[in-house]
């Protein structure tokens, strides 16, 4: 089985390279983020016609969180207990014998901020709900956009990110109490080395020179390690005309 997650930037835009990625990495699970895209404008019907249920969460302009799947996803939750959150950041379903949980994590614009106060106590919150979930689920998949890297061997120039937003100090350790429940990072379980990157600004030519951080995770419960098969970040989507500035990154798991 393979579970992706693709922060695409605009399922608006994006809509062709997802139509392409999806008849050539043929995963069974996907979950998007930033689909920036109205529950009602949302285009279920095509997806279907490639094979793939879907449920979504989105907004106008901003945000929007969505699931594919080869079989019907169930037991919906969009938002958890204790968040009053109008941002459309989180899906949470059931496909088959998996509980995956769909997150895009709060930017936090710049450490100090009031946006950055606001992140770490989404990360919280969201992270109490999860705990949750894992008591009730063996089989938890946590993937998405997190907006942060995890250590500085995920970061293309370590001394010019050091502290800054997406790899400061509290917003790594927020991510570690994510992953005290019982999650690892199926991307290093497999590959202890740096370099790999998942996100590169369009600026600069971030994605010809690798300057680029890994914030897409896939994380896996404990119970699944022994179905861990392979991880790795997709970069083809990348390199294609008007790219979303994230790849895809992937967890294969054995039946």
């Amino acid at each position: 089985m393979k579970i992706a997650s693709w922060n695409v930037n605009s399922l608006n835009v994006r809509m062709p390279h997802l139509k392409q990625w999806l008849g050539t990495a043929q995963p069974d699970i996907v979950a998007l983020q930033e689909t920036k895209l109205e529950d009602a404008k949302f285009p279920d019907t095509d997806i279907a016609a490639l094979g793939y249920r879907c449920v979504f969460s989105g907004q106008k302009t901003y945000n929007g969180v969505a699931l594919l799947a080869r079989e019907m996803p169930v037991d919906i939750v969009t938002d958890v207990p204790g968040l009053a959150d109008p941002q459309r950041r989180i899906l949470i379903a059931s496909v088959g014998d998996l509980r995956i949980a769909n997150l895009y994590v709060v930017n936090g614009q710049e450490v100090g901020s009031e946006k950055y106060k606001y992140k770490l106590d989404w990360l919280a919150r969201v992270t109490d709900h999860l705990g949750n979930e894992a008591a009730k689920h063996k089989n938890l998949v946590v993937l998405g956009d997190f907006n942060i890297a995890p250590e500085d061997r995920d970061v293309h120039d370590p001394v010019a990110w050091h502290e800054q937003i997406l790899c400061s100090t509290p917003e790594r350790e927020a991510l570690k109490r994510v992953e005290s429940i019982g999650l690892v990072d199926s991307y290093r379980h497999f590959d202890t080395e740096g370099g790999k990157y998942s996100w590169w600004d369009y600026r600069q030519a971030g994605f010809q020179r690798n300057r680029g951080l890994r914030i897409d995770l896939v994380l896996a419960s404990d119970a699944l390690r022994p179905r861990l098969a392979a991880a790795h970040i997709d970069l083809e989507p990348r390199r294609w005309e008007r790219p979303s500035d994230h790849a895809p990154a992937i967890l294969e798991l054995n039946a």
